[in-house]
């Protein structure tokens, strides 16, 4: 007895692994946004890039450097975000300065306007100049004579006052400055200015009061720091620490500000080439 058999094809075989859906490519308007915040958040919170605008610095800083100052060394602020946006209370992850640290900071009173300076006082401490030499809780800091700073004259970089105007060996325009070496309680050493006797050579006595700083420029007969009363365009008198912006750290760039924009050439010529990536 035979019986029909009913031969039935198998299914073809199938792929079980679900289909992906395509990326869409972002558009370039969202690619510019997600750059904008990335660089919002690195200039706030890591590195961000300040430039030297004067001479109250010298010899360290000149006119024209572009440095990278820390973000993180001494805390944050709404100081710390762009245009000073009042999203940080207080100040958060604090940390004191140290005596020598050259520091960027909001200048009292208007805390508009980015200043540098080094610190040299802190709370507490009581700060005072006599007859040109510093003194830190009435002791001398000590200041030796060392060879003069030799500045080269620029587009940027004048000679202030004129009669330090000299020529180098090799037929430059150089300003010869008055040097000295400091030296703080904590053994920070750096190079300071000084061209004589001036109304700032002698003080009376400072005693910078809880969470400020008592900043000064190395450059001491050019510089209005704390040793001056807070006003716009003039001193900075105390400054909170609230104001800290940042440490400096390197120097990324300089010129000598004469580069012209329609001559790339200059662009080279300019560059002082010798800063690039000194540590502050």
């Amino acid at each position: 007895m035979s019986t029909d058999e009913t031969q039935i094809d198998p299914a073809p075989a199938t792929d079980a692994t679900p289909a992906k859906p395509e990326k869409k490519e972002d558009s370039f308007p969202m690619f510019l946004l997600k750059l904008f915040v990335v660089v919002v958040v690195f200039r706030s919170f890591i590195f961000a890039p300040f430039n030297i605008p004067s001479e109250s610095m010298l010899p360290r800083l000149l006119d024209g450097d572009y440095l990278l100052a820390s973000k993180w060394s001494y805390g944050y602020s709404k100081y710390s975000l762009p245009f000073s946006v009042p999203l940080i209370p207080n100040r958060i992850l604090a940390s004191q300065p140290e005596r020598g640290d050259v520091a960027i900071f909001k200048a009292p009173p208007t805390n508009d306007q980015d200043y540098i300076k080094r610190v040299i006082g802190l709370p507490g401490d009581q700060i005072q100049m006599k007859g040109g030499q510093l003194f830190i809780n009435g002791t001398a800091v000590p200041k030796v004579r060392v060879a003069d700073a030799e500045v080269p004259v620029s587009d940027n970089t004048q000679c202030r006052p004129a009669e330090f105007l000299a020529t180098s060996k090799d037929g430059r325009n150089v300003c010869h400055y008055p040097q000295y070496r400091e030296t703080l309680p904590n053994g920070v050493s750096y190079y300071v200015l000084d061209f004589g006797t001036t109304p700032q050579d002698d003080t009376g006595v400072f005693v910078v009061p809880d969470g400020h700083l008592f900043m000064m420029g190395d450059n001491r007969d050019n510089s209005m720091d704390s040793r001056f009363p807070a006003e716009p365009g003039g001193g900075v008198g105390m400054v909170p620490q609230e104001n800290l912006v940042g440490k400096a750290q390197v120097m990324m760039f300089s010129t000598d500000g004469g580069a012209s924009w329609l001559k790339p050439w200059t662009w080279f010529s300019a560059t002082r080439w010798g800063r690039i990536g000194d540590k502050i």
